[in-house]
């Protein structure tokens, strides 16, 4: 029960910064949290429809996958933001001679 109250707050919190950021999905996901962790059976029903046995495997999958994501997200950006510093610098360079 305690846990239950401490993550509650948590979420809430996160909930509020993502109202006034206007993140929809975000905020989906924290929904979904707050609802499994007073409702521990929820996620166990919806991976029970996708033929998961419990709903702690389906919070893994939906983890690693999610990470996976993430991580192909800033890689991304991170090639647009060094083909950004290239363009600076070789315009810079090219006005200083």
């Amino acid at each position: 029960m305690f846990i239950q109250i401490l993550l509650t707050i948590f979420i809430a919190f996160a909930i509020i910064k993502l109202i006034f950021r206007f993140n929809f999905w975000w905020l989906f996901f924290w929904i979904i949290a707050i609802i499994a962790v007073w409702v521990p059976d929820f996620l166990t029903k919806i991976a029970n429809i996708l033929g998961i046995g419990r709903g702690a495997d389906l919070v893994l999958y939906v983890s690693v996958v999610a990470v996976f994501y993430l991580i192909f997200k800033i890689y991304v950006r991170f090639e647009k933001i060094e083909r950004n510093i290239t363009k600076i610098v070789r315009k810079d360079s090219l006005e200083e001679k």
